[in-house]
């Protein structure tokens, strides 16, 4: 090749190895800007256009990597050769991450000089020549091939690939990304012909077998940078799936950064971070990196204040922030409702609540030794005592996302271990769900529309945590909700914003508890009240005596079914009699989880079900008809994808009021409303929603507890 416009900037502050280089390479006609620090040599980047950077990684003040990150953002073509004294591989392994093309280890003869000038300049131009065309003529006729199988298949339309093609970002290769992207063809439809067209092999990493082997083999940060997955390695040759199987630069570098043969198969950009997240753990890249700058700190007294500095500077580091964000990103993707953060022995474990269950997710090995910088990183979000470690903790953090503004409600607890951590999630701008969305059936509809419309009494919703007794209680107050009402409500904490409705958090450091709180709301002359659980007697009392007084009164009990509710207030030191005149109605519930609608399929009864089905309206053995999920990768493999609701509700007639009164137990009142009132109980309701197929017998099972009706 000409040589005499090929401009290279040699950085290096020995002034023998510059002379040497400067001599050498003009020799071959190269134009060479020399510099003895960062600072000069982007001083003369300003002034000279240069092809090549020829630098070497250790530098007075800024390194080689810092030098090279500021280059390349002002001129992303830049060749770039490093040059370094270490015999490390780390360094290998970072110059080529961070955009080099090359790594030259001194002594170096000068034929390794000008074969590695000559790679990284073609290299490098054919990069630049790439971008500024978005294409290459190559992948252009590919293209055009691909497209004319697409139509003749008829799995596409011309004014869809017109569409995609308009539509296609300069990060999107193949055409068959783009409509993979817009929904114009699924994954399993175009990737197989585009790898037969690339005249590659494809692979589906959802069906693959993984070696870990071939994991262990793959460090995650390198995994994560070039977004590949391996996948077997057999001793010389390492398989890994890519987006791109025909880019020689990753196939170059990994056969550099890891010394084996590499067989490159095709795979979806999307099923390669899905199994890299699977296989090496929630932020896995991010913890590795930590490792590797922070090894020397990271062992720490979990609760001792000597360490308490040094891990609030590593709280405030990037990849801790970054980290702690990826738990609390995925833990939305995946609809969780809870994460918890539990250290052990040698582990930090690190679980998302999904409709109603917890599921481990998989973290790297090593995660124990960060626990106290992301409790500390947690800590200091919520605003919480971050040098305080021996108490329980209680805070707050609101993050805004694309999608929702998330409301998260941090618990800590220590242990011998130290701190473990609970995250609720809210979604601040969740939309409020209406009685008939919940899942009541149309003849409850009618019972629970006209008892919430009476001008006074309370209405109890009872059930475990997580069993939505506060979404029933906001879609009763949202069809309360009119203009001629005075709402006042007292939560801990308020999951939703209602407008309209005055709403009062509970602040118990300043004792502004539920029952100061309700005294003080009956001055504001309110029509209708919700009080966010009965706790306590003077909770209930104040309740009860503003029921009696002509409001109306909503909260919430935890207790195993409606009919004991009533023995609870009276355990609390109500009189029998203020229950019976004040309480109108109770509603037990839980929430079961629903049969995945992608993997919904149908599945004979069992026989062994027979004498639980008997008796409940429509039940025909002959016609009922069961479904189950078969685990999908919408439901993760569950077979479950969202809750409904399953209930008992319990109306306060003159009988059950007499009964009350006479401290009658509380199965004998539950066997009087199923006898006088039809009453369906929970298990029942459940059954009917299996029968519907919107549940399975099992969810049922699980979360209705067993009911023994004399």
């Amino acid at each position: 090749m000409s040589n005499e416009n090929i401009n290279i900037l040699l950085v290096d502050d020995d002034d023998d190895i510059r002379s040497m280089v400067n001599t050498a390479l003009g020799e071959k006609g190269y134009t060479v800007y020399q510099a003895n620090n960062a600072e000069t040599a982007l001083k003369l980047l300003s002034k000279y256009h240069c092809d090549i950077l020829l630098t070497d990684i250790c530098l007075p003040g800024m390194d080689g990597f810092e030098l090279l990150d500021l280059i390349k953002k002002r001129q992303p073509h830049i060749g770039v050769i490093m040059m370094t004294g270490y015999d490390e591989s780390y360094n290998v392994k970072e110059a080529l991450l961070v955009g080099a093309e090359e790594l030259l280890k001194k002594p170096f003869d000068l034929d390794e000089l000008y074969h590695s000038v000559e790679k990284t300049y073609w290299r490098s131009r054919a990069d630049g020549i790439k971008t500024s065309e978005n294409i290459h003529i190559s992948d252009t006729i590919s293209d055009r091939s691909f497209e004319q199988i697409l139509l003749s298949m008829g799995v596409v339309e011309e004014a869809q690939l017109e569409r995609a093609r308009s539509q296609r970002r300069d990060t999107e290769k193949y055409l068959a990304h783009t409509l993979i992207r817009m929904g114009i063809c699924k994954e399993n439809e175009v990737l197989p012909m585009l790898a037969e067209n690339l005249g590659v092999e494809y692979i589906s990493l959802k069906d693959a077998t993984i070696q870990p082997e071939a994991i262990e083999k793959v460090p995650a940060k390198f995994a994560h940078h070039y977004k590949i997955m391996p996948i077997k390695f057999d001793g010389a040759t390492l398989r890994i799936a890519t987006v791109d199987p025909l880019d020689i630069h990753i196939i170059d570098d990994m056969k550099l950064l890891l010394g084996y043969q590499i067989v490159a198969y095709l795979a979806s950009e999307e099923q390669i971070m899905d199994s890299l997240k699977r296989y090496y753990g929630i932020g896995a890249d991010t913890v590795e990196q930590m490792m590797d700058e922070n090894v020397d700190t990271l062992e720490m007294p979990e609760v001792e204040d000597a360490a308490i500095d040094s891990v609030d500077e590593l709280a405030a580091d990037a990849s801790i922030i970054k980290f702690v964000n990826q738990i609390f990103i995925e833990a939305y993707k995946d609809r969780a409702t809870d994460i918890h953060i539990e250290p052990f022995e040698g582990q930090l474990r690190i679980r998302y609540r999904i409709d109603g269950l917890l599921y481990e997710t998989n973290v790297p090995p090593n995660l124990h030794r960060l626990q106290s910088a992301i409790v500390s990183r947690i800590k200091i979000m919520a605003s919480l005592n971050i040098a305080e470690r021996r108490l329980p903790q209680d805070g707050r953090i609101k993050m805004r996302m694309k999608e929702a503004d998330l409301d998260l409600r941090v618990s800590t607890l220590p242990t011998p271990y130290g701190e473990t951590v609970n995250i609720r999630l809210l979604t601040a701008n969740n939309e409020l769900l209406s009685l008939n969305q919940l899942g009541y059936v149309e003849k409850d509809l009618t019972v629970l529309n006209k008892i919430i419309t009476k001008p006074h009494g309370i209405i109890l919703v009872t059930g475990p945590t997580g069993s939505g007794k506060s979404t029933t209680l906001y879609a009763s107050l949202k069809k309360l909700n009119k203009s001629h009402l005075k709402i006042i409500t007292i939560e801990d904490p308020i999951e939703y914003r209602m407008s309209g409705v005055s709403q009062i958090q509970v602040l118990p450091k300043i004792d502004l508890t539920f029952a100061r709180a309700l005294r003080s709301m009956l001055r504001h002359d309110p029509d209708v009240m919700m009080i966010g659980e009965i706790r306590d007697y003077e909770t209930a009392e104040a309740a009860i005596r503003a029921a009696l007084t002509g409001h109306v009164v909503f909260s919430t009990l935890h207790t195993n079914d409606a009919a004991s509710s009533i023995t609870r207030l009276i355990d609390m030191g109500i009189e029998p009699y203020l229950v019976s005149s004040s309480v109108e109605c109770i509603i037990a519930q839980r929430l079961v989880r629903t049969v995945c609608s992608s993997c919904k399929t149908q599945v004979p009864f069992d026989d062994a079900y027979l004498r639980e089905f008997q008796g409940l309206p429509g039940f025909d053995i002959s016609t009922v008809t069961l479904y189950e999920g078969k685990g999908c990768d919408d439901c993760k493999g569950t077979g479950y994808r969202g809750r409904t609701v399953i209930y008992e509700i319990m109306v306060m007639s003159d009988k059950v009021r007499e009964m009350v009164v006479q401290r009658v137990p509380a199965n004998v009142i539950k066997d009087e409303v199923v006898r006088s009132q039809g009453m369906m109980t929970l298990k029942q309701t459940g059954l009917l929603k299996a029968m519907e197929g919107k549940t399975t017998v099992t969810e049922v099972f699980r979360v209705a507890q067993e009911e023994v009706l004399d």
